[in-house]
């Protein structure tokens, strides 16, 4: 069949192999006519080894069976090179390059971990590693293992499942590869900063076919910058290995292992989204001596491939994963006022809400994934068919207990202490009480197809379909009692792409996603209203992709908009759930990445948010007003992001990043507001020989203070809210060696 257009899904090397193999075979064929007697070469074959840039071509995800410039979605790719020149390192770090994304506090007594919002809504339980679910309450604190980080906006269930108001994460794993390397890495920096890295990759000849292993291993310890004594240490290991089997079939194994011991920090108490006068930014408002945040991550993962033939292929993926977080945390907020309702003297204070406060937690997740993809023609058109099913099942065993601190044998001066110089360290006795537990699991399976249609050589039809069934099941330790939930859902996705170039994509999509009660269950233990069905959400993307400069520079934008038609919200008059909210966040995004030139390569993005409370039972905070009408609670109308590298001389590089998110509702039912804020950071590398490397980052040049994260209440005198800052200025020199 002749096309009009032609797209390949051939990675780089692959389509360098093919190029230099029909160049070599149309040199034979003459020579061999004019003489019948030449030798035949050995054929030879040519792999190249240039390391991925700024621009993606594909996700690693099988349910994408197109390249992204054919994916009428969009995604945002962070690759390997932006994370290694940026040194980002953890979750939080790289996707701040990430217009669009904002991140909560995390909560005093509710635990804490990543909090991210896409688009305006949670992504909380929508973190998948390799396309599978990564739901556990934890933070990702390094990228050590990590070989780019992928953002699916807007919702769609039909590939994440539950969830995904306003996107999924796809962190994806680094895997062996078929060369030979080692790469150590050594850093030093402000702040107590030291790291040490290894990435080992070897070639396993004579074992199966293109068998290889790899290991990578990390060491890290810093303090973090503007805050006093904030210190964070982590280790972690992550073997690998890949057997061919056969030419059609491969299986690879991994673990992952990483333990983190840190001192949790919920940062400075604050009214209305401002810092309270008289409070230092790098003081520290819990209890150094007996808060402590100590983590243990394991995984297994076995992912099987098989080729049946030319156009059919089979991949199954088994993960057993165990989070274990054992925190004793102390919230920031405050009192200015007495348990009498007396007023403390001008500038004291007495700490309120949690105060070490522990909480044992356990999350196992067994999840399996297989899919079958093929190619095959039907009444004149093409089909790249993708057939799958998940199951998984999550639990989660929560353990609560603190130590008394402010009450009985064990009370706060009367007069409290000085808001300028908060003790940070607890001098009297403490008494363990247990405060009960939770048992939580939480079971999914679902079917999904995928089918991207050619209706004509400048038409694609891309189809998507999931039917999800979730049941959770949570008890109360203490009191026996049990709450259930069960739901069942199907998912849609449909997207219209219209080609007018090779280079260039048109295309026009609409997406459906639920969230069930039980969504959160693996996370909190938690179920959102027992007999509630799910919320349900919608979008609309009008977009456009192109390739230019030879397809080294990706330029994209699209128009959007997400609804949610029944949002959760408590009735001010019953004081239960009902599912009647109406939100709205509708806006564009903008995207440039690549190639200006060989030497300036380029990673840029802009979101435009126009957010807005459609309808609201929900009773207003305290001093607050209606929602209806007004933005949601941290999502700033416009957000950006720049980060660009220059060649000045063979090798030495120059870098530069800026960031900007716009002023935020801390709620939508508060008039107060987080503000504005640039940031602005730096690098300079220098590549000494073809082995060693120097490399030095300076972060937030201008020393900023701004609030990253953000908790979505505005604070009374009896109980103040808090913000945590993002960090601080810093310098970090590292050297890459590599052999």
């Amino acid at each position: 069949m002749h096309t009009f257009i032609q797209s390949s899904a051939l990675p780089p090397r692959k389509m360098m192999a093919s190029a230099v193999g029909l160049a070599v075979a149309a040199l034979a064929v003459p020579a061999q006519a004019e003489s019948p007697d030449v030798t035949q070469l050995d054929i030879i074959t040519v792999q190249d080894v240039r390391e991925q840039g700024y621009k993606a071509n594909e996700s690693a995800s099988s349910k994408y069976v197109k390249p992204l410039l054919e994916t009428p979605q969009t995604v945002t790719v962070v690759t390997k090179k932006v994370m290694e020149e940026q040194q980002a390192l953890s979750l939080r770090q790289v996707l701040s390059n990430v217009s669009g994304i904002t991140f909560d506090a995390g909560e005093g007594g509710g635990g804490s971990g990543d909090k991210i919002n896409i688009r305006g809504f949670s992504a909380n339980s929508n973190m998948q590693i390799d396309g599978l679910r990564d739901s556990s309450q934890n933070n990702r604190t390094d990228t050590f293992n990590i070989e780019q980080v992928e953002v699916l906006k807007g919702p769609n269930s039909v590939f994440g499942g539950a969830g995904t108001t306003g996107g999924a994460i796809n962190q994806v794993s680094k895997a062996p590869k078929q060369r030979d390397f080692a790469e150590v890495g050594v850093g030093i920096g402000t702040d107590n900063y030291h790291r040490l890295t290894l990435d080992a990759n070897k070639t396993l000849d004579g074992v199966g076919v293109d068998s290889a292993a790899r290991i990578n291993l990390m060491a890290h310890e810093n303090e973090v910058p503007g805050r006093d004594e904030v210190d964070r240490q982590r280790f972690g290991i992550a073997p690998s290995v890949t057997i061919g089997l056969s030419e059609q079939t491969r299986a690879t194994l991994s673990y992952f292992h990483q333990t983190d011991d840190n001192l949790p920090d919920y940062g400075l108490p604050a009214r209305d989204g401002k810092i309270l006068p008289g409070v230092d930014s790098e003081s520290y408002f819990g209890w150094r001596n007996l808060d402590e945040e100590k983590i243990q991550s394991d995984a297994v993962t076995l992912k099987l491939e098989h080729e049946l033939n030319d156009t059919v292929r089979l991949e199954n993926q088994t993960r057993y994963s165990r989070v274990d977080r054992d925190t004793t945390i102390s919230a920031a907020h405050i009192s200015i006022v007495r348990p009498d309702n007396t007023v403390l003297p001008e500038g004291n204070y007495l700490p309120a809400g949690p105060q070490a406060y522990r909480r044992d937690a356990q999350t196992e997740l067994w999840v399996n994934q297989t899919g079958l993809s093929t190619e095959f023609d039907t009444a004149g058109l093409e089909h790249d068919m993708l057939i799958g099913a998940e199951i998984s099942r999550e639990s989660y065993d929560l353990t609560s207990s603190n130590l008394g601190l402010g009450s009985g044998a064990h009370p706060y001066p009367t007069d409290g202490y000085e808001i300028n110089n908060p003790p940070g360290h607890w001098s009297g006795d403490t008494s363990y009480t247990p405060r009960g537990g939770t048992d939580a699991e939480l079971d999914t399976r679902a079917l999904y197809v995928f089918d991207t249609v050619t209706l004509h050589p400048q038409w694609d039809l891309s189809l998507g379909l999931r039917h999800d069934w979730v049941s959770g099941e949570t008890t109360n330790k203490d009191s026996g009692l049990t709450t259930s939930s069960s739901d069942q859902m199907f998912s849609g996705r449909a997207g219209l792409v219209f080609k007018p170039a090779d280079n260039g994509r048109i295309y026009l999509a609409y997406g459906t996603s639920f969230n069930p009660s039980a969504e959160a269950l693996a996370t909190s233990g938690r179920v959102s209203g027992e007999n509630l069905k799910p919320e349900k959400n919608n979008t609309w993307e009008l977009g456009t992709k192109w390739e230019l400069l030879d397809g080294r520079l990706g330029l994209d934008g699209a128009l959007f908009r997400v609804d949610k038609t029944n949002a959760r919200e408590t009735n001010e008059l019953t004081n239960e759930l009902e599912l009647a909210g109406e939100q709205r966040v509708q806006g564009v995004e903008l995207g440039l990445t690549g190639e200006l030139t060989e030497q300036w390569k380029v990673f840029a993005n802009y979101t435009l948010l126009d957010s807005e409370t459609l309808k609201s039972a929900a009773a207003p905070q305290t001093g607050g007003r209606s929602a209806e009408g007004q933005p949601l609670g941290n999502t700033p109308r416009n957000s950006g992001n720049l980060w660009t590298t220059y060649e000045l001389a063979s090798g030495l590089e120059i870098g530069y990043g800026a960031r900007y998110v716009g002023s935020r509702y801390v709620a939508s039912d508060v008039d107060a507001k987080i503000d504005s804020y640039w940031l602005h950071n730096a690098m300079a590398s220098y590549q000494l020989n073809e082995a060693l490397s120097l490399q030095l980052n300076v972060n937030n040049l201008f020393d900023e203070e701004y609030v990253e994260r953000v908790r979505g209440r505005p604070g009374t005198d009896t109980r103040s809210s808090a913000v945590e800052l993002g960090d601080g200025r810093s310098a970090v020199l590292s050297a890459n060696y590599r052999f």
